[in-house]
């Protein structure tokens, strides 16, 4: 061996054994090292459900390439502000997972089966999260883009043997006493619509909350008093056919939502805790519906924003970043103009589902091709339009699937949008891929780099430094 050579290269190793691992590595988080051995005084538990890591990215290029900047989510990253891991997100049932078992896995810290809500296969109770932290005497809320009874709030709030015993949790939250609850839902609260006719409104007016319907309701919350707001009979609209739509302009966005939330419990002295959830995230990857599924991902982004500019300040708040699960597993497919391609989806005015709601049965092809041009600045095949047609006049069999109660034939439609956006799907159901997670404040530094959901549970209960005796 050339001595110079064998020389040089033991000079380059000494140095390389000489330095910190974490300068090999990667440094420590911004998190890790300033909350390092501190108490979180708050919580605030963010989840953008059905989030495959193709959404996570599609909405980055998307703000990064059209809008002009980077995601707020990216940018915790770039900035090295947070502690992240990647999460394994199976159930009692199954290696995938639904939002309710989900859920309970973060609310509970046990895994359940699919479709329960913290009741293990022997019909025990876990208590949930929630529930313990208001037993210390913490102030606790959530909020989300559905209704505010499903399966991720719920998980979180309370117990029972089926997620969609919608009725029924109405009823319970009141019974725990939660602070603040905003999202969807009248027909669970309204006596009108209840199937047994309940006030349940009447029954949370009694325990002194106010019942907020709007969005400019929001601005007058009495500080002292717990908020119930519902905005919407079932879920809120979908980000992007509300910001294109005037009468929709009455519906709060999540990240208004989230601060109000957070405004309402913030001086409250034994701290608060406060759920997140951007719900139609998943409802859009289970209709393949790229215009749903970016905008709602980035009226997620906003939230991020509101409460790590809360965090940031306060510096006694641990902000979880996550979602429960992946779903139909998005990507941008690789091709000559794929660039620009997904770029086009910029032209989208609504949702898929408002695009094909509007179709009816009697448009000729050249009707539906101008429909689509309108609305996706598209110019599709006629085998394409005859395809779609054919739906609405009972010749090819309705698509069916979680939240598809029209049976619109959503996967047909993103087959056809393929063509011109390049986004391909792997399927419209959820999927058992490892997940994105993100952690900033006191108890970050607990967080390992693989992690089950169910570790979140304890982690959340460390770093406030609540005993798990209950």
């Amino acid at each position: 061996m050339d001595r110079r050579h064998f020389l040089k290269g033991t000079a380059l190793l000494t140095g390389a054994l000489s330095l910190d691992p974490l300068d090999l590595f990667g440094k420590e988080s911004e998190s890790d090292v300033v909350f390092r051995g501190k108490k979180a005084k708050n919580i605030i538990f963010m989840i953008s459900d059905g989030m495959s890591s193709g959404t996570l990215s599609m909405a980055n290029i998307y703000s990064r390439n059209v809008l002009g900047k980077e995601s707020h989510w990216m940018d915790l990253y770039h900035q090295n502000k947070v502690s992240r891991a990647l999460m394994d997100t199976a159930s009692a049932s199954s290696i995938v997972t639904d939002s309710a078992a989900a859920s309970s896995a973060f609310g509970g810290g046990k895994r359940v089966k699919n479709g329960s809500l913290n009741v293990n296969e022997n019909g025990e109770f876990n208590l949930p999260i929630w529930q313990k932290f208001k037993k210390k005497g913490k102030k606790a809320g959530c909020v989300t883009t559905v209704t505010i009874t499903h399966a991720t709030p719920a998980g979180f709030c309370i117990n029972s043997p089926k997620r969609n015993a919608e009725p029924e949790i109405a009823e319970m939250y009141a019974d725990f006493g939660f602070d603040v609850l905003m999202g969807g839902g009248d027909e669970f609260f309204n006596p009108e619509k209840r199937e047994d006719k309940k006030d349940v409104y009447a029954k949370y007016a009694q325990k002194g909350y106010q019942i907020v319907k709007d969005k400019a309701s929001l601005q007058n919350l009495e500080k002292e008093k717990p908020v119930l707001g519902i905005f919407n009979s079932g879920a809120l609209p979908y980000s992007i056919d509300k910001n294109n739509t005037q009468a929709l302009n009455t519906k709060p966005s999540l990240a208004e939502m989230a601060k109000a939330a957070i405004d309402q419990m913030k001086s409250h002295k034994k701290g608060f805790v406060l759920q997140i959830e951007a719900g139609k995230v998943d409802w859009a990857a289970h209709a393949n519906d790229i215009a749903g599924l970016i905008h709602d991902q980035l009226a997620f982004d906003e939230a991020i924003k509101v409460v790590m500019d809360f965090a940031e300040k306060d510096k006694q708040t641990l902000v979880i970043i996550t979602t429960d699960h992946g779903n139909a597993n998005p990507g941008i497919i690789y091709g000559a103009d794929a660039t620009k391609n997904f770029e086009s989806i910029s032209h989208y005015k609504f949702t898929n589902e408002f695009v094909l709601n509007n179709i009816k049965p009697n448009f000729n092809l050249q009707q539906i091709k101008d429909w689509i041009y309108e609305n996706n600045r598209i110019s599709i095949a006629d085998e394409d339009a005859n395809h779609l047609l054919n739906f609405y006049k009972g010749l090819e069999k309705s698509e069916s699937g979680l939240y598809n109660y029209k049976n619109l034939p959503y996967k047909a439609f993103s087959d056809i949008q393929k063509k011109h956006n390049n986004v391909g799907w792997i399927s419209m159901d959820h999927s058992a891929d490892h997940v994105e997670l993100a952690m900033y404040g006191p108890g970050s530094q607990l967080l390992k780099p693989f992690v089950k959901n169910t570790d979140l549970h304890n982690l959340m209960l460390e770093a406030a430094e609540v005993e798990n005796q209950f």
